[in-house]
C-alpha cells in the first residue's frame, strides 16, 4: 500500500496538460523551484472524451522529480472505467486519483478501490452534472474537483455558473474533504472562487502559456493563498 501524502491547501496546481512535452522536465522543475507542490496530471482516454493525452507512463517518470521536491501528483482520470486503471496510477506513483461518476457503473466501488490503495480519493463533477451527485459518497473522498468547463481541453474560459455551484458543493461535502477547481483559472477568476470556498486552483494555460510560467505561477499563487489568511 501507498503512503498517503496530504493534499496542501490555498494553492495553484500547474496542469501539464499545457506545458511544452518537448520540455516536460524542465517545466516541471521550474514551477516547482517557484513553490508548486501540486501537479495535476489530465489522463483523457479518446472515449469518455475526444482527445487522448498522457498515462501512468508518464507519471511514473515524474515521480521522483515531484515526490523529491516535497510535491505530489493530482491524476484526473477523463477515462471510461476508470476503475481499472488505479492500480497502474498506483504503482506509478499517484498520490490524488480523481474519477467522473458518468464514466463507471460503479462510482462506489471505483472510489473506494481508491481508498483502498492508500491515495487520495476524488470525485469530479462536470458542469451539467448535478453537485448532489456527490452526497452518497461523500464519506469515500478526499477531495472534490469541480469542472469550470468541460472536460477535454484545456484554455477554455470559465463558466460562471460555476461559482454557484462551487458554493452548494462546499455546504454539500464534509469540512476536511479539500474542493478543487479546474478550468479558466486566472488573475480575473481565482478571487470568486476562492471566496466560494475553493482550496485548489488548477491552471494549465495561465501558468504554461506565458512568457515566464514561474512569475504567472508566482501572480496566481498570492492570490490563491488569501484563502487562508
Amino acid at each position: 500500500m501507498s503512503e498517503k501524502r496530504p493534499i496542501p491547501t490555498g494553492v495553484i496546481a500547474p496542469s501539464l496538460l499545457s506545458a511544452d512535452f518537448a520540455r516536460l522536465e524542465q517545466q516541471v522543475t521550474l514551477v516547482m523551484d517557484a513553490g508548486a507542490r501540486v501537479m495535476h496530471v489530465d489522463v483523457m482516454d479518446g472515449h469518455f472524451v475526444p482527445p487522448i493525452t498522457i498515462g501512468a507512463l508518464i507519471v511514473d517518470a515524474l515521480r521522483d522529480l515531484v515526490h523529491d521536491r516535497g510535491g505530489i501528483l493530482d491524476c484526473h482520470l477523463m477515462v471510461e472505467r476508470p476503475e481499472r486503471h488505479v492500480d497502474a496510477f498506483v504503482k506509478a506513483g499517484a498520490d490524488v486519483i480523481t474519477v467522473h461518476p458518468e464514466a463507471t457503473p460503479h462510482i462506489h466501488y471505483a472510489l473506494k478501490t481508491i481508498r483502498d490503495a492508500g491515495v487520495n480519493a476524488g470525485v469530479v463533477i462536470n458542469p451539467g452534472t448535478p453537485v448532489e451527485v456527490v452526497e452518497p459518497v461523500s464519506d469515500l473522498i478526499d477531495l472534490c474537483l469541480v469542472m469550470s468547463v468541460n472536460p477535454g481541453w484545456g484554455g477554455q474560459r470559465y463558466i460562471p455558473s460555476s461559482t454557484g455551484r462551487i458554493a452548494r458543493l462546499r455546504g454539500l461535502i464534509p469540512d476536511e474533504v479539500v474542493l478543487e477547481v479546474d478550468g479558466g483559472m486566472s488573475l480575473e477568476t481565482i478571487d470568486e472562487v476562492r471566496d466560494a470556498g475553493v482550496d485548489v486552483f488548477v491552471a494549465g494555460s495561465s501558468v504554461f502559456g506565458a512568457d515566464d510560467p514561474a512569475v504567472a505561477f508566482a501572480a496566481l499563487s498570492a492570490l490563491a493563498t488569501r484563502a487562508n489568511d
